[in-house]
């Protein structure tokens, strides 16, 4: 049974990513700050839960220990941000948001390189953001943390894609739909299922057509 580790797991993406690959076939495994939170999903799909904090080097050599060895798709989706001017940001905050979106990112993405290697094999899934590539006002601290989390996938894409290993950066271009942030017209809001086989495509596509980044908006969003 193929392994997937989904870090930064919730009710939202995460969730209807878990449900499609634990349909495929996977064994998944979810890790999150609060594991609380995916009791019902952990039931649900059958994925071993797994406390972590990403930005923290020993915690992630240790979920990969504990349940990342053998994964074959690694997911990062964790992300935080702070808004306001620029010249009123708590610093603290700022190396908050840099410490979840980007360097948390690499710590998964050398874990997973380390084990992914060897066989020759892999897929590393980073999810971003419009922010990624285009700063908003009063959002720099988010900008910055997605800019890193791109520059990362493309640097590990180019590195890493010659050696069987599979790495792509997913833009988020548009609010995703939940309970708390429902429909409001037609497909207005990305389909968090949706996404998730936007997922599945990157995982099986064939290694002579691979695609670092892709974006998905819906139809009303404007570019």
């Amino acid at each position: 049974m193929p392994q997937a580790l989904i870090i930064g797991a919730g009710d939202g993406l995460s969730a209807s990513l878990a449900r499609l690959l634990a349909r495929e076939g996977y064994a998944v495994a979810l890790a999150a700050r609060n594991t609380a939170k995916l009791a019902a999903l952990a039931a649900e799909t059958g994925a071993s839960t797994h406390a972590c904090d990403a930005a923290d080097a020993g915690q992630v050599a240790a979920l990969f220990r504990a349940a990342g060895e053998e994964a074959e798709v690694v997911v990062y989706n964790p992300s935080y941000r702070t808004r306001g001017p620029i010249a009123e940001l708590d610093p603290a905050e700022v190396q908050k948001s840099l410490q979840v979106c980007a360097f948390g990112a690499f710590l998964a993405v050398r874990e997973a390189a380390r084990r992914m290697e060897p066989r020759g094999r892999g897929t590393i899934l980073l999810t971003g953001a419009s922010a990624g590539v285009k700063g908003y006002p009063q959002s720099a601290s988010f900008a910055m943390g997605k800019f890193a989390l791109r520059g990362l996938a493309q640097s590990a894409a180019r590195e890493l894609h010659p050696k069987g290993v599979h790495v792509a950066h997913v833009v988020i271009d548009g609010g995703i739909r939940s309970a708390r942030r429902p429909e409001t017209g037609e497909d207005t809001m990305l389909d968090p299922d949706a996404i998730a086989a936007t997922y599945w495509h990157l995982i099986g596509q064939p290694r002579s057509a691979w695609s670092w980044e892709i974006e998905v908006r819906p139809w009303v969003e404007r570019f």
